[in-house]
């Protein structure tokens, strides 16, 4: 009989009421060596051997769009757990006394261990950042960044740079400027389902978003290098977005750039054109 421990593990999401940065700790930072030592042997079908007790075990990983850095040092720490234990059961606890996922920035994971063939295997998957955020208080002239991923949970910025040291992200993320105040849990998922509506391709068309502080959300496109303004309102986005990449293929067709979209009421579009153009 071929016996497979499972443990699986999906994030939940925060409380509504607060929203927590997930921060990569300098201290992790420092292991950086000997991570780089385990990572140059192969990611997505790495194997090795190693003792858990009297008893030798092989590993596989598949960190799949996640930074190697961070989800090898996660990795390299459960692995020592489990040849101390030898149980999945430990590797669980530790992985959420210790915070782990949010600290390495893992969405979703998955560990499993087949005792017949000794085999250990971690498969772990990170989500895509959309956004770069600027969250600027009161006053406009403070503020603090991070990355607004797929899931709608706001990241450190240290992942848009780990992804592109590993060139795991090529692409430019659009801005995303939104005061401190506004910062609602269920706002902040507004705009991720907006942004996850757009395909890659007009998606790359965003140079800026905005949401003021009366909840009013403005879209600025880059249209054949013109600036264009969309200004959404306060409500009913997704279904604006819609209309806003029908009129933009229909423009871009006929080889127009509006200098303006006005889709706060959705019952009635107002487009502006610039003379100069």
């Amino acid at each position: 009989m071929n016996l497979k421990l499972n443990t699986e593990y999906n994030l939940k999401k925060k409380s509504r009421s607060q929203i927590k940065l997930k921060t990569f700790t300098r201290g992790a930072l420092s292991l950086g060596v000997v991570v780089m030592a385990f990572l140059a042997l192969a990611e997505d079908a790495y194997s090795a051997t190693r003792p858990v007790g009297k008893k030798k075990i092989k590993y596989r990983t598949n960190f799949g769009s996640c930074p190697s850095r961070s989800a090898g040092q996660m990795t390299l720490k459960l692995i020592k757990t489990f040849e101390e234990t030898g149980s999945l059961k430990k590797v669980k606890e530790e992985i959420i006394n210790q915070s782990m996922p949010e600290r390495h920035f893992i969405s979703k994971y998955k560990i499993s261990y087949d005792p017949l063939k000794k085999m250990l295997r971690f498969d772990m998957n990170c989500p895509t950042p959309l956004m770069k955020v600027q969250i600027y208080k009161d006053n406009g002239v403070d503020s603090y960044e991070a990355i607004l991923v797929e899931n709608g949970e706001l990241f450190d910025p240290t992942y848009e740079v780990l992804l592109r040291t590993e060139k795991k992200l090529l692409t430019t993320l659009p801005y995303l400027a939104i005061p401190v105040g506004d910062l609602a849990k269920d706002t902040q998922e507004e705009i991720t389902r907006v942004v996850n509506g757009m395909d890659e391709k007009f998606r790359r068309k965003i140079s800026e978003v905005i949401l003021n502080d009366k909840g009013e959300l403005t879209v600025i496109l880059s249209l054949r290098g013109n600036p264009s303004s969309v200004f959404m309102g306060k409500d009913e986005w997704l279904q604006k977005t819609e209309k806003l990449k029908k009129i933009v293929n229909y423009m871009e067709s006929n080889k127009k750039i509006p200098a303006i979209i006005n889709l706060t009421n959705s019952k009635k579009v107002v487009v502006k054109f610039n003379s100069n153009l």
